[in-house]
């Protein structure tokens, strides 16, 4: 007791039970904890991607004069490209009828009924813009802040900003549709020019969460551990000398992960302990939300887990898989809208009740949003628009029941707070506790950075 020994056995009991803040992989790995630039509450994002480009003015962008000028064509001095060649036809109001929501009564369609329960806690964001006509382009942009493919994405930067608060499970993870990924592929979770350690990692939609986690039947823990811990030991050795390898470094910690991950990963993604009436409330086990609802569950699983970034997909592959709506909005939003609706509800509800909202942000959009005219006469699809789109962001440290920036009349171009894809980005660093403009990589002789210096937080959707 003089002596101390009786703390040092007090402080790995308190340590093993989850007492004192843990660190990831080592006080020095790539993926330990870091202080963020500022207070905040948040330490999770979970952001819901709509791939494809879902319709603002058929889901959070009411415009009455839509029906007012039904028919007509958009006026002339609006500056118009028309992606893809597709047919231009004319002024198309929205699809479901738009109701009040919550004390705040924003707007919502009837394409959410269920997440129109929630608006208070939204902060709705109607003066989205980007660059980019083409999923391609458009999908890596809003991962990566670019639309052009090689750039770390979102949750790398994230993951890299704030290093992990778990050992067990990857800290930035991605989960498809099962009718497939993003056409633009893994440049959309990529870490870029940054190690390996800080891009996503795949959780599949169905089956293993995993491809290749478990080793061979007759290879036993014990060997596999020896395995390791030799191959760690002729690492280091070789790290010694070469002490700026990133690479190195972050494949040493990628075996650890691995293996942790073995016994952690299958526990995070079963949902046999959860209750009846969380599933029922998430809609697994009934079409058609039960993919979307398990991915739902498994994301407040994750971050109670402590897992720092997760997204999303809903929609795989092209077009009317997708949000893609070129065919028929009421078809096409109906179908993915039926998806999605309750089991993001669910998560908001679910996450608010167990007081995990107040720590995690979550996001959600598309890569772009839709025109407001029909692609021909008497068609009911509409093509790309990133001149103006919305989104929304809810849970730590967003001021609920708000709705910020406008479009124009007709709903085609952010007039008022435009807010361009690299706010965006800066908005849900600052939420993260992080400055976008002091959040750099060195790569290439130059500070590189999400935002790449331009940006801006955008105060009005901040508690």
């Amino acid at each position: 007791m003089g002596g101390g020994f009786s703390g040092l056995a007090l402080t790995s009991l308190l340590s093993g039970s989850g007492f004192f803040p843990q660190k990831s992989l080592g006080a020095d790995g790539p993926l330990a904890p870091r202080p963020s630039h500022f207070n905040t509450k948040a330490k999770s994002c979970i952001f819901l991607m709509m791939n494809g480009g879902p319709s603002q003015v058929d889901t959070f962008d009411y415009k009455p004069e839509l029906r007012k000028y039904a028919g007509k064509s958009l006026p002339q001095d609006k500056r118009y490209i028309n992606s893809g060649g597709r047919r231009v036809g004319f002024l198309t109001p929205n699809w479901r009828p738009f109701r009040p929501g919550g004390e705040c009564g924003i707007l919502v369609s009837d394409y959410f009924p269920n997440i129109r329960k929630h608006v208070d806690k939204l902060a709705v964001i109607r003066s989205c813009h980007a660059d980019s006509h083409a999923h391609g382009s458009a999908l890596v942009q809003m991962n990566t802040g670019m639309p052009l493919i090689g750039r770390p994405s979102l949750g790398t930067w994230v993951t890299y900003g704030l290093g992990s608060e778990n050992d067990s499970l990857p800290s930035y993870v991605v989960m498809l549709d099962k009718r497939g990924g993003p056409i633009s592929g893994m440049p959309n979770w990529s870490s870029g020019f940054m190690p390996a350690t800080y891009q996503g990692t795949l959780f599949r939609p169905t089956g293993s969460p995993i491809l290749d986690l478990n080793g061979p039947k007759n290879f036993t823990g014990k060997a596999q551990r020896n395995q390791l811990n030799f191959l760690d030991k002729l690492n280091r050795k070789h790290l010694i000398a070469r002490e700026e390898s990133e690479e190195l470094a972050a494949r040493i910690q990628n075996y650890e992960l691995a293996y942790r991950m073995q016994a952690e990963a299958p526990e995070a993604v079963d949902l046999s302990d959860e209750s009846r009436q969380t599933l029922e409330s998430y809609g697994v086990g009934k079409f058609p939300t039960d993919e979307f609802g398990k991915n739902c569950l498994i994301a407040r699983r994750l971050v109670e887990r402590g897992v720092r970034f997760i997204q999303l997909y809903s929609g795989g592959g092209h077009l009317e898989e997708t949000w893609d709506a070129h065919e028929s909005i009421e078809k096409n939003h109906g179908r993915h809208g039926s998806e999605v609706d309750q089991p993001i509800a669910a998560l908001l509800e679910d996450l608010d009740q167990r007081g995990l909202l107040d720590e995690t942000l979550v996001v959600w959009g598309g890569e772009f949003g839709r025109m407001p005219f029909s692609e021909g006469k008497d068609a009911p699809g509409r093509n790309h628009n990133p001149y103006g789109f919305s989104m929304w962001m809810a849970g730590s440290g967003v001021k609920g029941g708000t709705v910020y920036g406008e479009t124009d009349e007709f709903g085609f171009e952010a007039m008022v707070d435009r807010a361009h894809v690299h706010d965006i980005h800066a908005t849900i660093l600052h939420l993260m506790g992080i400055d976008h403009e002091l959040l750099t990589y060195f790569h290439q002789g130059r500070k590189e950075s999400l935002t790449d210096v331009h940006g801006r937080v955008i105060e009005g959707v901040i508690a």
